[in-house]
């Protein structure tokens, strides 16, 4: 389980915040999100686990239900894939 991973389209720019500017991305390497390029992030187990602790009202945040499991941003919601 610790190597899998999850990984979403989610736009360049939320992309990049995401990996250098969310609550998450300031806490130490293997916990942060992964800015992929091309619009993609990827999060590990343990940056998936970080990410899950932050509340509604933070961007970044995490639901996971019938619809997957998504981040979001502001009003929008990004899919994740886990990595095969």
């Amino acid at each position: 389980m610790r190597d899998e991973a999850w990984t979403g389209q989610v736009g360049p720019e939320n992309a990049a915040w995401l990996a250098t500017e969310s609550r998450t991305a300031r806490l130490a390497r293997e916990y942060r999100p992964v800015d992929l390029g091309d619009g993609r992030i990827s999060y590990s187990a343990l940056a998936l686990g970080a990410a899950r602790e932050l509340g509604e009202e933070e961007d970044g945040f995490f639901t996971d239900d019938a619809d997957g499991l998504r981040v979001w941003i502001g009003d929008d919601s990004f899919e994740l894939e886990l990595d095969t």
